[in-house]
């Protein structure tokens, strides 16, 4: 097998495997979990009992109904600081239950 005298770095290898492997998805939820937490903080983060992402919905299921009320008022706010947090506009909208 040939090598190529290419240089290529890890970082755009590792893009090019995940991309060819159809991994994106996977890693996107695992990402959005991830800018949850970092984002929402402790105490949001102690009533979050899920967070999933299923095509562009982010739904998230707490177990405060105050929390839930209070959070429903900034969606927008939190799409788009989840979205710049993963460099992407990757969550269009969210649901919250």
């Amino acid at each position: 097998m040939p090598r190529h005298n290419e240089h290529i770095s890890l970082s755009d290898a590792l893009k090019e495997f995940i991309h060819e492997n159809k991994l994106e998805k996977g890693i996107d939820r695992v990402n959005v979990r991830e800018a949850w937490v970092n984002l929402m903080g402790k105490g949001v983060n102690n009533y979050t009992a899920d967070v999933q992402l299923k095509n562009t919905t982010l739904y998230v299921s707490l177990s405060s109904s105050v929390l839930r009320e209070e959070l429903s008022y900034g969606k927008e706010k939190i799409i788009k600081m989840i979205n710049e947090e993963l460099g992407k506009e990757l969550v269009k909208e969210l649901i919250l239950r």
